[in-house]
C-alpha cells in the first residue's frame, strides 16, 4: 500500500507538468524582483526560458522518499501582453496569453527492488488566457489584480507521467504590489499572490486541491538600468484533493535565490536571470529552478 501511494503521488505530481510543487498550473518563481509590476501602455512579447532539476522527492515530513527519483524539465514559454490605454477604476486594462512548450525527462522507483520507471516527452503545454488585468502606477508603488484561465490544450495521459498537459482547467486569481522606498525608485520590495481553483482531471476523475502562491522580491537599481537583489516564493495547497483514489496529503514548497536584471533602452528590451533553490518541500519534488526572461516592447 505504501508503494502504491508513493507511485500515485509521483505520477500525479509529474503529470502536473511544470508546476512541479503544486496541484495547479502556476509555476513558482518565474516573475522575480518586481513580480507585481506590469508594463505601461504598449504591446510586449516576453520569453521565459525555464530549467528545473530535482534529484529527490519529499514526503509530508520533508523526508526523501526515493533516492532514485530524478526530474529534469526545460520549458520555453511565450507571453503576449497588450497594455491598453483603457482606464478602469483608475488603472489601465491589460490582456495577455501564455503559450508553453515543455520537455520533461523523469525517472523513479517505487522501491529498492522495483524496476525503474523512465519517460521523456516534449509538447505543447496548457495555455493561459488572462482577459482581465488591471494595473496602477504611482510615484512610490505599482499594483495589479487580475483573473485568468488555464485551458488543457496539452497532451495528457495518466499512463504517461511526463505528459506536458495536466488534463484539467484552472481558474487563477492574482493580486500584488511593488513598493519603492525612495523617490528615485531605486529600492523596491514586491509581493505577487496567486490563488488557483482546479476542475476535475481527465481520466483520473480526481479534482486537485486549490493552491495559494506568493512570490516576493527585493532589489536595488543602479544607473536606472541594472537591478540586483533576491527573489523567492512560497506555495501551499489549501484544500485536499477529491475523488476516488485521492489522498489528503497536501503540497508545500519554498524557494529563494539571487537575481540580476537590466534594461536596454535603445532596443526597448529588458533581460533578467534568476536562480532559486527549493527547500522544506512536502509531497513534492525538491530541487532548483533557473529562469532567463527576455521582454521586448513593440
Amino acid at each position: 500500500m505504501k508503494r502504491a501511494c508513493f507511485l500515485f503521488l509521483v505520477v500525479y505530481s509529474l503529470s502536473c507538468g511544470l508546476a512541479f510543487a503544486s496541484t495547479g498550473h502556476y509555476v513558482n518563481g518565474v516573475e522575480g524582483i518586481k513580480a507585481a509590476t506590469l508594463p505601461p501602455e504598449g504591446f510586449y512579447v516576453r520569453e521565459y526560458s525555464v530549467y528545473y532539476n530535482a534529484p529527490e522527492y519529499r514526503d509530508k515530513n520533508n523526508k526523501i522518499v526515493n533516492n532514485d527519483f530524478k526530474l529534469n524539465v526545460y520549458c520555453q514559454v511565450t507571453r503576449l501582453i497588450y497594455s491598453s490605454n483603457i482606464s478602469v477604476l483608475g488603472g489601465n486594462l491589460l490582456f495577455d496569453a501564455v503559450v508553453p512548450f515543455q520537455y520533461t525527462d523523469s525517472s523513479f522507483k517505487t522501491g529498492q527492488s522495483s524496476p525503474r520507471t523512465s519517460e521523456d516527452m516534449f509538447g505543447l503545454g496548457d495555455i493561459l488566457i488572462e482577459p482581465l488585468l488591471l494595473s496602477w502606477h504611482g510615484d512610490r508603488y505599482d499594483a495589479a489584480i487580475g483573473a485568468g484561465l488555464y485551458i488543457p490544450t496539452g497532451y495528457f495521459s495518466k499512463n504517461h507521467p511526463a505528459s506536458p498537459g495536466k488534463g484539467f482547467y484552472t481558474v487563477m486569481f492574482t493580486a500584488g504590489a511593488t513598493v519603492y522606498f525612495d523617490t528615485e525608485r531605486t529600492w523596491s520590495a514586491s509581493i505577487l499572490s496567486r490563488y488557483e481553483v482546479n476542475t476535475e482531471q481527465n481520466e483520473t476523475n480526481i479534482t486537485p486541491g486549490n493552491d495559494f502562491h506568493f512570490e516576493w522580491g527585493v532589489g536595488k537599481t543602479f544607473n536606472k538600468t541594472m537591478t540586483v537583489g533576491a527573489a523567492g516564493y512560497c506555495s501551499w495547497q489549501t484544500t485536499d484533493d477529491s475523488g476516488s483514489g485521492a489522498t489528503d496529503d497536501r503540497t508545500t514548497i519554498y524557494g529563494i535565490g539571487p537575481e540580476v536584471a537590466f534594461d536596454i533602452p535603445a532596443y526597448t528590451t529588458s533581460v533578467s536571470l534568476r536562480f532559486l533553490k527549493e527547500f522544506s518541500g512536502q509531497n513534492s519534488s525538491q530541487g532548483s529552478i533557473g529562469t532567463l526572461t527576455l521582454t521586448k516592447r513593440f
